[in-house]
């Protein structure tokens, strides 16, 4: 391996993860919390039942997209506002995420996480954009 691989693979590694996450967040609302559970408690704090299944949606795609490096500039790009909408649920618990109902630090994370992979790109070890050069 040699100095100029190793941040594609960087690029790859944070990619996958962010990946996951999304994915591993997407799934939970659909066999877990249940899409009706999902649904009703985004309509608790004043969301729209739409946002909740766009989140679902998003978290899903955005994750797949990701894991396989598949444009994943925009899958990055479109899951901050998700990611900003997660950050603003947990504002009211304050910073830990192991607060009760969960801090804020998590989401925000993620967010800086996905400003990073839209910005630099898929990565190694990607499947590419059939749109464009997305390495």
């Amino acid at each position: 391996m040699n100095a100029q691989e190793n941040p594609n693979l960087g690029k790859a590694l944070l990619r996958v993860a962010l990946g996951v996450i999304l994915l591993a967040h997407g799934l939970l609302k659909v066999f877990v919390f249940t899409i009706p559970g999902t649904v009703g408690f985004f309509e608790s704090i004043g969301l729209p039942a739409i946002v909740a299944y766009l989140t679902i949606l998003g978290e899903i795609a955005a994750g797949i997209g990701l894991i396989l490096g598949v444009l994943a500039r925009l899958a990055a790009a479109l899951s901050v506002p998700i990611l900003l909408g997660a950050t603003w649920t947990h504002l009211g618990n304050g910073w830990v995420f192991s607060n009760q109902g969960g801090g804020w630090e998590f989401p925000a994370l993620l967010v800086v996480l996905a400003v990073i992979v839209a910005i630099q790109g898929a990565g190694a070890y990607a499947l590419g954009s059939p749109l464009a050069k997305d390495k």
